[in-house]
C-alpha cells in the first residue's frame, strides 16, 4: 500500500484557501472597478437628464422601467450580456435623478445642500467598505434585520403618500439611512466571505445602497436646513 505523506492534506487544504482567497480579491476588484463606472456613467446620465429639464412624471416613469432592468440584470449577469445589462439599468437610474436634481439646484442654498449630500454618502459608503474590508468581520447576521426595516420602510413611504406628515418622512429618511449603511457591510462582508462570487450582482447591490443612501440623505439635509 502506497504511504501518502502525512503533510499532502494540508497542502491540498492551504492551496484551497489560497485559491479561494485570490477569487474573493478578484470578486473584489472586479467590483469596485464596475462600480466606480457605474456611477459615474449614472453622473452622465443625471447630468443629460438635469440639461433637458425632464419633468417629475418622467423620473417615476424611468424609476420604473429601471426596476424592470433590475430583473434583467440578475438574469443575465452571468453571461457576456450582464455587462450592457447593468450599464443599462445604472444610466435609467441616474437619467431618473435629473428632475429631483433640478428641483433641489432651483432651491435656495439647494446646490451646497446636492454638495453636501454627495459628500456625506462618499464618507459613508468609503468609511464602512474599509471598516468591513479591514475588519473582516461578517456581519450576515444583519441580513434578517435589514430586510425587516427595509420592507416597514417601504410601507412607511407608501403610508406617508397619503398621510404628509412632516414628522414621519424624517424618520423615515433617517431610518432608510441607517438601513442603507447597514446594507453596505452587509454586501461588502459577502463578497469578502464568499457569499457573493458575481461581481455584477454585486456591484448592482452596492450601486442600490449608494443610490438610495444619497437620496435619503439629500432629503434629510434639505428638512434639517429648514428648507422643505
Amino acid at each position: 500500500m502506497e504511504n501518502k505523506p502525512m503533510y499532502q492534506s494540508e497542502y491540498n487544504l492551504n492551496t484551497t484557501g489560497m485559491e479561494s482567497l485570490v477569487s474573493t480579491n478578484k470578486v473584489l476588484k472586479n467590483t469596485y472597478l464596475l462600480l466606480g463606472l457605474t456611477l459615474a456613467f449614472s453622473a452622465l446620465t443625471a447630468g443629460i437628464s438635469m440639461a433637458m429639464g425632464l419633468p417629475h412624471m418622467a423620473a417615476l416613469v424611468l424609476m420604473l422601467v429601471g426596476f424592470g432592468l433590475l430583473f434583467v440584470v440578475n438574469k443575465m449577469a452571468d453571461t457576456s450580456k450582464g455587462l450592457l445589462a447593468i450599464f443599462a439599468f445604472t444610466g435609467v437610474m441616474g437619467a431618473s435623478l435629473g428632475p429631483l436634481l433640478n428641483a433641489y439646484a432651483a432651491m435656495p442654498g439647494g446646490p451646497a445642500l446636492v454638495m453636501q449630500a454627495l459628500g456625506g454618502t462618499a464618507i459613508v459608503f468609503f468609511g464602512l467598505s474599509a471598516y468591513a474590508l479591514t475588519t473582516r468581520k461578517d456581519f450576515s447576521f444583519m441580513g434578517g434585520f435589514l430586510m425587516v426595516g427595509l420592507i416597514v420602510a417601504v410601507v412607511a413611504m407608501i403610508a406617508n403618500i397619503f398621510l404628509a406628515i412632516p414628522a414621519l418622512a424624517l424618520t423615515i429618511n433617517a431610518v432608510v439611512i441607517m438601513i442603507m449603511s447597514g446594507l453596505i457591510l452587509f454586501d461588502t462582508s459577502r463578497i469578502i466571505h464568499g457569499g457573493e462570487t458575481n461581481y455584477i450582482r454585486a456591484t448592482v447591490s452596492l450601486y442600490l445602497n449608494i443610490y438610495n443612501l444619497f437620496v435619503h440623505l439629500l432629503s434629510l439635509l434639505t428638512a434639517l436646513g429648514g428648507d422643505d
